[in-house]
């Protein structure tokens, strides 16, 4: 996804940008940190935050067209849930 952003965390993934996210958080649960540092581990949890939105946006809306195209998303045509067919479960 290219336009995620042209800031600092403009180059993270989903994934990293996640799992900062989740250090953000548990660092401002401990406390602490000075009112300085508090505000600004806020600011770039709502940038991560921000970013986390757009990623899962762009995913959200790339299934949306391949569900539009008619086509199966990758996830369930992995899953073999729906390719066994029925009757196939010993009848």
């Amino acid at each position: 996804m290219t336009d995620a952003g042209s800031g600092p965390g403009a180059a993270l993934g989903y994934e990293q940008a996640r799992d900062e996210l989740i250090d953000v958080v548990r660092r401002l649960e401990a406390g602490g940190a000075t009112l300085e540092e508090s505000l600004a581990l806020w600011e770039r949890g709502e940038e991560l935050a921000r970013l986390c939105g757009q990623w899962l946006e762009g995913a959200r809306a790339r299934l949306d067209a391949a569900l539009a195209a008619g086509e199966e998303p990758e996830t369930v045509r992995r899953g073999g849930g729906e390719e066994d067919g029925p009757g196939d479960e010993g009848e």
